[in-house]
């Protein structure tokens, strides 16, 4: 194929299995510096200047620097969503890695995808949302907000007039590798994440997964029935 967008670029920049784990360590939608992305991907920090240098090239990342430091982040959601898929699409054909972390329960029951909750608790509450006539579906990966949804989260004090501000979509779908259903993306889902840990109700831990606090999770699931 000669014309039309490049995925062989793509998949030359992801297939690289220690640019791989530093994008993979990335999708817990922090910032790390150059050292601590070596050590994920087991890599001198030579060598891992060079993988930084090549994906931030390929827009994937994006850097910041605070004084002598320098940060990386996945540069948008498109690259998160991108990579959640990735993972599903390798999980479903049993394409795992023996490293500890896929297998872990705590990820799988909770965890965070670049800026939002994702696993067990992740689908389900998407699922709650659409039950309940809050959100709709618009087709097969597309959601809008409905009029009840919007007072709901308004409820909570999320902030909608911010919300429809911001360039993102408010409601968007994205493939939770381990559960292999959508959980809900967009800023609205960053905003739901951002509110359980406000509150107190979920604390993130040195890995991509959330843990609940029992008042939390209590909570959550109350907000969030089956």
């Amino acid at each position: 194929m000669k014309e039309g967008p490049d995925i062989a670029l793509i998949g030359s920049l992801i297939g690289d299995p220690a640019r791989a784990n530093m994008l993979t360590a990335l999708m817990g939608g922090q910032a790390l510096t150059p050292t601590e992305l070596a050590a994920q991907a087991g890599i001198t920090l030579q060598t891992a200047s060079s993988h930084l240098a090549k994906l931030e090239a390929g827009g994937l990342l994006t850097q910041r620097k605070q004084g002598r430091h320098r940060y990386y982040a996945l540069s948008e959601d498109e690259v998160g969503l991108m990579l959640e898929s990735l993972m599903g699409f390798a999980a479903g054909r049993g394409l795992t890695r023996s490293r500890p972390g896929p297998k872990d329960p705590a990820l799988r029951k909770a965890r965070v995808c670049y800026n939002h909750l994702a696993g067990d608790y992740g689908v389900r509450m998407l699922d709650s949302l659409i039950g309940a006539r809050q959100i709709e579906t618009a087709g097969e990966d597309d959601l809008a907000l409905t009029d009840a949804g919007r007072v709901r989260i308004e409820s909570l004090g999320i902030d909608y007039a911010a919300l429809r501000k911001s360039r993102r979509p408010i409601c968007r779908t994205c493939l939770d590798w381990s559960e292999r259903r959508s959980h809900l993306a967009g800023s609205l889902g960053e905003a739901l994440l951002t509110l359980f840990i406000d509150k107190g109700w979920a604390k993130r831990q040195n890995s991509r997964a959330v843990r609940f606090t029992a008042p939390g999770e209590k909570a959550f699931l109350e907000l969030f029935p089956r």
